[in-house]
């Protein structure tokens, strides 16, 4: 074993596959053999495995200029290009842009962002993060926080109480519904508990909510209808902002820019990386609007620096890379065809799986989307200890299909945005064979209610 600590990982199990090239939606390992890549990776390389331009534009950038930083005044032209294009896209008034390395350290960026400006507008009590249950925003110690997943806080004691993280409930009416609640009472009661517990807080002292448009690492929860309305209506009321964390649906991934445009949501604040590259070089984006920016730049003048910031932040390669992913975005109509293939996709995984013994509910929106594996198909209970996610990607990748096991028995699926309907199919048919061995291993292995 090479001497690696590795991410997200069981220290126990390490280096079980190991990648060795990729092409188009096909990764290849170290022996030759081909799988479809169902998950993008991690949610990220959009555009395949093997994109000439982005590679291009990667190179080129590093023969004209490798690296500069962005501290003291120093720039380069890709980073204000950059800038000025997503200024373009966003649904963020005027907004301004903080470049970083990872969602989690745009998340972090956030947080600290949040703060100075809180402080700079004479506020420093209205400093609370009102974050959902099955969360995710990342791992650095604000965005960990901000994570309700139990296997990213076990060990790790998250500071949650020092840096005034709240929680609210996850807006999965699969899982959290009561009785024979209907869906609309479902979103009133769980936004009811929401404002109950901002006033026993104080509205002033929370300063913004964070949420995933739809859910990554969750399980690809996807709110009922009405639900996000509803909550920018209580939010605005109470005069708190809304913190988009777009790192996994923007971009196309829903089969919209932003899963911003597809949710129905007006965000004060966004937080993007991943597809913003295709993944083909680390680069995040924290976004504020142009109002809390005006309101940073008196108390930087007066320290003389705005003090924060990464060494890479603004890197002119992942800048370059970030510039061509986007040219080839708009120009090939990526989001539309993701949207077309994504309605596809959605389509046929209801009509294959909606039935399936092992499937409690299949969700989803655009190239994103999940299984919900279930010990009983008609009271949901779940299999115990993520045996049925685990089960079910250990058999996609024996069929050649490298899915995730998310949220203990989630199976997701997140395809690169070029996948074509045919692929989708043959994606299809790989995961239909690896949920079916799966049924029969459980209920073999007597983890399957009756």
């Amino acid at each position: 074993m090479a001497p690696v600590i590795y991410p997200t990982t069981n220290l126990a199990a390490t280096e079980q596959l190991v990648l060795d090239h990729g092409k188009g939606i096909y990764v290849y390992d170290a022996d030759g053999n081909e799988y479809i890549e169902g998950l993008a990776s991690l949610w990220c390389t959009s555009l395949g495995y093997d994109n000439a331009e982005v590679i291009g534009a990667i190179t080129d950038q590093l023969n004209k200029l490798p690296f500069s930083h962005t501290f003291g005044g120093k720039t380069h032209e890709p980073i204000m290009k950059l800038a000025e294009k997503l200024k373009a896209m966003v649904p963020v008034e005027d907004a301004y842009f903080f470049f970083g390395n990872s969602g989690s350290d745009a998340n972090d960026t956030h947080y600290k962002m949040l703060r100075y400006y809180f402080n700079a507008i004479g506020k420093p009590e209205k400093r609370k993060i009102i974050t959902r249950e099955r969360g995710y925003h990342g791992v650095t110690v604000a965005a960990g926080s901000l994570t309700s997943l139990p296997a990213n806080l076990a060990h790790f004691d998250a500071p949650v109480e020092a840096l005034h993280i709240l929680r609210s409930d996850a807006p999965h009416y699969y899982t959290g519904r009561q009785g024979n609640e209907t869906e609309a009472q479902f979103v009133d009661r769980i936004l009811d508990n929401l404002e109950q517990q901002i006033l026993a807080e104080g509205a002033d002292t929370i300063a913004a909510m964070i949420v995933e448009p739809i859910t990554g690492a969750s399980g690809v929860i996807v709110p009922p209808e009405g639900y996000y309305e509803k909550l920018q209506a209580l939010l605005r009321k109470h005069d708190i902002l809304v913190w988009a964390d777009e790192v996994i649906c923007g971009f196309g991934r829903t089969g919209a820019d932003f899963g911003c445009t597809t949710m129905g949501i007006k965000p004060d604040l966004m937080t993007f990386a991943k597809q913003l590259s295709s993944a083909y070089f680390p680069i995040s984006a924290s976004v504020i609007p142009g109002w809390m920016y005006e309101k940073m730049i008196a108390p930087s003048a007066a320290v003389g620096v705005f003090g924060h910031g990464y060494t890479y932040s603004g890197h002119p390669v992942a800048c370059a890379a970030a510039l061509k992913t986007l040219e080839i975005y708009e120009r090939d109509k990526i989001f539309d065809h993701a949207a077309e293939v994504g309605a596809h996709m959605q389509e046929q995984l209801r009509a294959i799986f909606t039935d399936h013994p092992l499937v409690g509910e299949v969700r989803g929106k655009g190239l994103i989307a999940a299984l919900e594996l279930v010990s009983n198909k008609t009271t949901g209970a779940t299999i115990e200890k993520g045996a049925g996610g685990a089960t079910v990607q250990r058999l996609a990748q024996e069929n050649g299909l490298l899915i995730r096991a998310v949220a203990g028995n989630s199976a997701a699926l997140c395809p690169p945005l070029i996948i074509t309907r045919d692929e989708v199919d043959e994606m299809l048919r790989r995961l239909k064979k690896a949920v079916d061995a799966a049924y029969a291993e459980l209920k073999d292995k007597g983890l399957l209610a009756a």
